[in-house]
């Protein structure tokens, strides 16, 4: 018999409420809805690619996403709070409130509030490593994970210092 799941409405963010102060120094609450599906896959899709390019040390493609593409993003992610943003914020707030929601379409809600949080100073975020740390922390990975190359002998290299000890007890 299939199991019925709880309806999960309560759980799920719908929408985020940012803060953030216009070209006039007033802040304004900007209420921003999650993206449709298909937006929202484009997103992670873009994402996944630039971590990738990121985590492997490679330098990001800059071709892969353009200036009109960079704002498409930010359209996409700020859906239809987006052309009041533009007009009423300056660019870095408006960089800033669009990659907050890409982070919360991507990962969730806690990391948008990091984000959010820092500034959108990514060192605040998250730790940064060069090549060579990653480099280390893969290569010592993969050490932990090897394990030594047992006796082709057929014998083993450990001691029956037991059965020792039992047999010259009871002498």
């Amino acid at each position: 018999m299939a199991r019925q799941f709880a309806a999960v409405d309560e759980l799920l963010d719908d929408a985020l409420e940012l803060p953030v102060p216009g070209k006039d120094k007033t802040v304004r609450v900007y209420r921003i809805e999650a993206p449709s599906a298909d937006d929202g896959l484009r997103i992670q899709r873009l994402m996944t690619s630039a971590t990738r390019m990121v985590e492997s040390g490679e330098e990001i493609d800059t071709e892969a996403l353009d200036d009109a593409e960079e704002l498409d993003l930010y359209r996409t992610a700020l859906g239809s709070a987006y052309d009041a943003l533009r007009t009423e914020v300056d660019w870095a707030w408006l960089k800033h409130t669009a990659l907050t929601c890409v982070f919360w379409v991507v990962a969730d809600t806690e990391t948008a509030e990091r984000f959010w949080a820092a500034g959108g100073d990514p060192e605040k975020v998250a730790p940064a490593q060069n090549r060579a740390q990653r480099r280390a922390g893969a290569s010592s990975a993969v050490e932990n994970k090897t394990k030594r190359r047992a006796s082709t002998s057929g014998t083993s290299t450990r001691q029956a210092t037991a059965r020792k000890r039992k047999a010259v007890s009871k002498d």
